[in-house]
């Protein structure tokens, strides 16, 4: 499969939208993400309905129980699953979140890594032994948490690129969850995302939160992206330049022409930063 083109947007793709999507795949959907775990092994009608999209439409790999940062030995069995599944899909892309799920058991919930210069070479080396496995570069998603690990000797942004350039692997930079965790921990997200290293960015994920209170906000994916947010992702074009961007939508799933107004609108922020390009490149 091709990779995606820069200024291209995408939408999960949930079950509750197949009917739709059967009937017409709106042309402002440039790619699809689903989460391997969720198709591995499913045959019948579901996993007729996925080939006859994947062998049709670029299609990404958003994972969500690896675990990386966990305590537990790295799931090797999942990593093989997942290598067959990509292959077999024709799938480019595979990310995963910097954080843990998982000890002796799944948590259903991601957990934030410790912040220090051991965790960087712990989750480095994991990342390394995923890539050997899958035999190819994965891309690690910023995380939205709401507590801090109890030790700390770096920032989230200095872990995050110290973990990427230690692993050598890459971005995938999620606009909301640097605006959600911004509010619940008090820092300037254009400064997070000016931090982030351009070169490492594979996509972007934007999304709906809940506001929890004033100040604690929940990931929830189940809601509209807001204002703030979307300013934050074209301020994260200016800074970075255009990139492939999905809207991630997991619960309350309104129908697929509501979602549209919203996949619409991130080739409304992309198309004003080609454009802009152009112009500064004619000047």
């Amino acid at each position: 499969m091709d990779p995606l083109r820069l200024a291209s947007a995408g939408l999960g793709f949930r079950r509750e939208l197949i009917p739709a999507l059967k009937t017409h795949v709106p042309v402002a959907i440039d790619f699809f993400e689903i989460a391997p775990e969720n198709w591995i092994d499913l045959g019948g009608t579901a996993g007729r309905d996925l080939r006859s999209f994947t062998e049709r439409y670029p299609f990404v790999c958003h994972g969500l129980s690896l675990s990386i940062g966990s305590p537990a030995p790295l799931d090797e069995v999942l990593l093989h699953k997942i290598r067959r599944f990509l292959d077999q899909h024709r799938i480019l892309f595979y990310t995963e979140h910097l954080a843990y799920c998982s000890d002796d058991g799944h948590l259903y919930d991601l957990l934030p890594i410790p912040f220090t210069e051991e965790a960087v070479k712990y989750v480095a080396a994991r990342v390394r032994r995923a890539q050997n496995i899958l035999e190819r570069r994965i891309a690690l998603e910023n995380a939205s948490f709401y507590l801090r690990a109890p030790i700390t000797e770096m920032s989230e942004a200095e872990f995050i690129r110290a973990v990427l350039s230690e692993a050598d692997c890459d971005l995938h930079l999620d606009v909301n969850n640097v605006y959600v965790n911004s509010i619940n921990h008090a820092y300037d997200p254009i400064e997070f995302i000016r931090s982030m290293p351009t070169e490492r960015i594979v996509y972007m994920h934007i999304a709906g939160h809940h506001n929890e209170a004033k100040n604690l906000i929940i990931d929830t994916h189940g809601a509209e992206v807001i204002d703030p947010v979307w300013e934050l992702l074209d301020q994260t074009y200016r800074i970075h330049g255009v990139a492939p961007t999905l809207l991630e939508r997991d619960f309350n799933i309104p129908p697929l022409d509501e979602l549209m107004r919203e996949v619409e609108h991130i080739h409304l922020i992309q198309t004003r930063h080609v454009d802009a390009s152009h112009v500064r490149a004619a000047s």
